[in-house]
């Protein structure tokens, strides 16, 4: 019998979605108001999910504490209160778009959950903007 364990976590970021190779009427007519060159910021709200067995010893699919500093660490530390354009590595040359995001929030976390375990990570930039990823 496999369980979907959840653990909700947020963090706080600056942002602006800008294609380079596009003068800025494209970019603004693109992106919008996301466009402006003195970025724009999201309180993102995450849940990671993860659906596995259920262990027969501790009957956990994993511990949820782990789960929350691994979160924490990997996640919250990395993003938390910073200009993602500007601060945080992956997006220097990639759009930091919610879609792009969740990829690299998915892949920073699937490399700390055991392999035989489903991982889905649900990204909230707004309480009604939100998207999905599970590889």
């Amino acid at each position: 019998m496999k369980v979907k364990v959840n653990r909700k976590a947020h963090f706080n970021a600056a942002h602006r979605l800008h294609n380079p190779i596009w003068d800025e009427a494209k970019n603004l007519e693109v992106f919008g108001k996301c466009s402006n060159p003195h970025f724009h910021g999201h309180n993102y709200e995450i849940i990671v999910s993860v659906l596995g067995e259920v262990d027969p010893v501790t009957g956990y699919v994993l511990d949820m504490k782990w789960l929350k500093d691994i979160i924490a660490e990997k996640v919250e530390e990395r993003y938390d209160h910073k200009n993602l354009n500007l601060e945080v590595e992956e997006f220097k040359n990639k759009n930091p778009t919610a879609e792009n995001i969740v990829i690299e929030i998915w892949k920073i976390l699937r490399k700390e959950i055991p392999l035989q375990m489903d991982l889905t990570i649900t990204l909230y930039e707004t309480p009604r903007n939100f998207v999905e990823f599970s590889g």
